[in-house]
């Protein structure tokens, strides 16, 4: 998810009145909330508090954790409506939008308490080589005691709590940074845990500018960032400089390749789904479509009915009669605008939308006759525009695919289960969908990972979406205490040649060199 903290000009986003952030729907421009704008002082005395309580929750193991993350979400299901609402209304979604982010809630809360106790255990290691045999060997963990978690504004909800759970679950405590543009949703939910459910303080919310962001990268022990390139780089600076470790989840460009033996229908509905929902402002939303020559015409036909059908609006709470709503900042609207545009010069045709509309939106659109001399094939666009590209056969679709800074995720159409799988191996991303779209992201057995400047590290991966928040500690127990070991002082002359000898007998692979014969030269 790259959306960027920014400040847009109003309708939607954020501004200032000094010491408080002023939260606007984008699809109206109504007030809709306040937080407040945090000074470096302020943060770094939210750091010092979360350091302090932190010890006892660590405490209390993972299964004693897990019982205040139920609760949570107990309470948050109690408030599904409200917190749904605060989400709607900060970034303009459809209803439909708005409430897949309590089912990631939902999914990832039940996922990591139900498994955290096992990610945690001691992992016993049996010793390598003969000298080693006597000696126990486990690898046990402990979590960095402040993980600074700093999430973008296109999920206010379901963003943080991707990382925030796993983190928790670890046993460390964390200070986040929600998107100013869209704080209001998160802060909301750090509340609950603070202040409904009897939860031990060690979760908080720093609302403000990039300068609280900044502080919490140089107070916390860990980052854990989803955002822009630029934005990841700098932090993977001054994580590197602090000498911290970080994760980032970067931008996308991800592409879906439809091969002649797909299922049109349903490639052609996972292609518009992929690339309209949230409007488009999804990290792996789909932004490049490649399909072989021979079915090109009849997907184009397909892909355009659905696009043209789309019903747009930011309908009322609970009535999803909407399927996208507008967009969160009138700063990407204006990317979405320049990368159309820049088709459009370049001899492109928009065969569906290709305008801006009132209320921070833009309107679905299918984009044809491109190539990657365009903005909208190089860049992330991260707005509801598809643009669709004719290809000879699978090679050219691959290469064309991988002809990109970016390698977050990926789609693969067709009925040949051997064929996706040696494509598959092709695809440059760190995740491929085969069959569907997007669907490779919310799998938390399996890392959620981006290549080349997709980002760094990964998020869930069952075990590691809780592990990467520990600092890992080897133990190396001796099972039998002697008062003295062959190697240590003094060195004594005929005990040493007889440990060499036993090296060789014990390690080398023929009797030659076991029994140390000379051989050639």
């Amino acid at each position: 998810m790259s959306g960027q903290a920014v400040l847009p000009a109003s309708p939607g986003g954020g501004s200032s009145d000094a010491d408080h952030i002023i939260v606007r729907c984008p699809a109206t421009g109504e007030h809709v909330g306040s937080v407040p704008d945090l000074g470096a002082a302020e943060v770094e005395a939210l750091c010092v508090q979360l350091r302090r309580a932190q010890p006892e929750w660590e405490a209390l193991g993972p299964r004693a954790r897990g019982v205040h993350l139920l609760r949570w979400l107990d309470w948050l299901l109690d408030n599904e409506r409200r917190l749904l609402t605060l989400v709607q209304q900060e970034t303009g979604k459809s209803w439909a939008d708005a409430s897949m982010e309590m089912a990631v809630v939902v999914d990832v809360i039940n996922y990591f308490v139900a498994n955290g106790e096992a990610f945690l255990q001691d992992r016993k290691v049996r010793p390598a080589g003969p000298a080693n045999s006597m000696r126990r060997l486990r690898v046990q963990v402990r979590p960095h005691q402040l993980v600074g978690l700093i999430t973008p504004w296109n999920g206010p909800l379901a963003g943080p709590m991707m990382d925030v759970v796993g983190a928790l679950v670890a046993g460390a405590a964390v200070i986040s940074k929600p998107s100013e543009v869209t704080p209001l949703a998160w802060s909301e939910a750090v509340r609950g845990w603070n202040e409904e459910i009897g939860a031990p303080r060690v979760l908080a919310v720093a609302t403000g500018s990039g300068e609280a962001g900044r502080v919490v990268v140089d107070q916390a022990d860990m980052v854990m960032f989803t955002g822009s390139v630029r934005t990841g780089r700098a932090i993977a600076v001054r994580c590197a400089e602090r000498l911290i470790p970080c994760s980032l989840e970067l931008g996308g460009k991800d592409a879906l390749i439809v091969l002649a033996d797909a299922d049109l229908e349903r490639a052609a509905a996972a292609a518009v789904w992929g690339g309209m929902t949230n409007s488009g402002q999804a990290c792996v939303g789909v932004e490049r479509v490649y399909v072989e020559s021979e079915v090109y015409d009849e997907f184009l036909a397909l892909v355009t009915d659905k696009v043209s059908a789309l019903r747009q609006g930011m309908d009322a709470p609970g009535s999803f009669a909407s399927d996208i709503g507008a967009m969160v900042t009138s700063a990407q609207v204006d990317i979405v605008a320049d990368h159309v545009a820049d088709a459009l010069a370049k001899g492109a045709r928009a065969l569906v939308g290709g305008q801006r509309l009132a209320g921070n939106a833009f309107a679905p659109t299918v984009l044809v006759d491109v190539d990657h001399t365009m903005r909208c094939m190089r860049e992330e666009t991260f707005g509801p525009t598809l643009a669709i590209m004719r290809v000879a056969d699978e090679d050219e679709a691959i290469a064309l695919a991988n002809d990109s800074e970016y390698g977050l995720s990926s789609s693969l159409w067709t009925r040949d289960r051997e064929r996706a799988d040696r494509l598959a191996r092709r695809i440059e991303a760190g995740s491929v969908s085969i069959n569907n779209a997007l669907v490779a992201t919310f799998q938390m057995p399996v890392p959620m990972g981006g290549w080349k400047n997709s980002g760094l590290g990964s998020r869930f991966g069952g075990a590691q979406g809780v592990l990467k928040y520990c600092r890992q500690q080897s133990v190396v127990e001796e099972r039998f205490a002697l008062k003295t070991e062959p190697t240590w002082y003094p060195v004594n002359p005929a005990r040493s040649r007889l440990m060499a000898r036993a090296v060789r007998l014990l390690g080398a692979h023929d009797w030659r060199r076991r029994l140390g014969l000379q051989g050639p030269k």
